[in-house]
């Protein structure tokens, strides 16, 4: 038996986010199947059953989890390997694959897997709300409010997406907020506060496009009330990386933030719903999960990757604009 194998769990959440997972075991048994390493692959049957499945794992000694699912998959291994020696690998097959998007890793499983063979390791920062992990963006105000909409949908895809949000900006009031931000206090009216540990909501949505989820900071977004006529350059900087350009937007950088709200409400963790207190406490847990990313990131592929979007989601979606 060889003494260096490679122990490596892959973790499938059969039924998130888009498109057929039935040929996914099979192509990870291929690229595993050498005597280099021993593999297992599980299917999660319940919520709360990928973290369990990644606990078990880690306590196996397995040194590298593969998560195969959306952004809800996603987090709950990654949760679960928070200040651990294992590494996460990622297989996006969710609807905005924030934390994939953000890592630049392939959204074509082929390609994610040869990345995750290649083995270069990223140790990145994850960020608490309340007590509660999450990655790239948590956020009160009208971004959670359309997160709650859009979680109670059947169909999901960024023109949902853009229907909730139309839908829920004709009725939705800003707030006052107040926000402590290290040491600094900032009391505004807003339609949103949102803090990045990454720069973007997913689905290539940079609300905080100067955030680094290496830089063991966050990136704090305001968004000031606007009128309709702001929506159009606010949409198209939020998909440029340009929106901290807009004069209704205000961006801070800081360790700790608390955002104090005249009271209870939803707020969203890494696009998923939950209700909190009025007081919510945000801090940054430097450098605590290792996952498997590509060593370099051409410009080219990244603009590839922006025409690919672009394109695919005119070919696919606009015929349904109009039902």
């Amino acid at each position: 038996m060889n003494e260096h194998r490679i122990n490596v769990q892959a973790i499938i959440n059969p039924i998130s986010g888009v498109g057929s997972k039935r040929k996914i075991p099979k192509m990870i048994e291929r690229v595993f199947s050498g005597d280099n390493y021993t593999l297992e692959i599980s299917f999660t049957e319940y919520p709360g059953h990928a973290s369990e499945l990644t606990c078990q794992a880690i306590e196996k000694g397995v040194k590298c989890i593969i998560a195969v699912g959306g952004d809800g998959t996603v987090n709950e291994i990654a949760r679960a390997m928070i200040h651990s020696d294992a590494v996460l690998g990622i297989i996006p097959k969710g609807s905005g694959n924030g934390l994939a998007r953000e890592l630049h890793i392939p959204m074509d499983v082929r390609r994610a897997l040869d990345l995750i063979v290649k083995g270069h390791i990223s140790t990145i920062d994850c960020c608490k709300a309340n007590g509660r992990i999450f990655f790239c963006t948590c956020g009160v105000g009208f971004d959670a409010a359309v997160s709650q909409k859009f979680a109670g949908e059947k169909r999901r895809g960024s023109l949902t997406y853009i229907k909730n949000t139309v839908e829920e900006y004709l009725s939705y009031r800003p707030e006052p907020y107040e926000l402590l931000i290290d040491n600094q206090t900032i009391k505004e009216k807003a339609f949103l506060v949102a803090c990045g540990n990454a720069s973007q909501y997913g689905n290539n949505a940079f609300i905080a496009p100067h955030a680094n989820i290496q830089d063991g900071k966050m990136d704090i977004t305001i968004l000031s009330p606007f009128t309709p006529l702001d929506i159009a350059p606010l949409a198209i900087q939020l998909f440029t990386k340009q929106i901290d350009r807009n004069s209704k937007i205000k961006t801070f950088k800081g360790e700790s933030v608390t955002i104090i709200r005249q009271k209870p409400g939803v707020m969203h963790l890494d696009g998923e719903p939950i209700m909190a207190d009025s007081r919510v406490e945000i801090s940054i847990i430097p450098k605590s999960l290792h996952v498997l990313t590509p060593e370099t990131v051409s410009f080219t592929e990244e603009v590839q990757n922006l025409f690919g979007e672009v394109s695919r989601f005119f070919d696919k979606k606009l015929p349904y604009i109009f039902r």
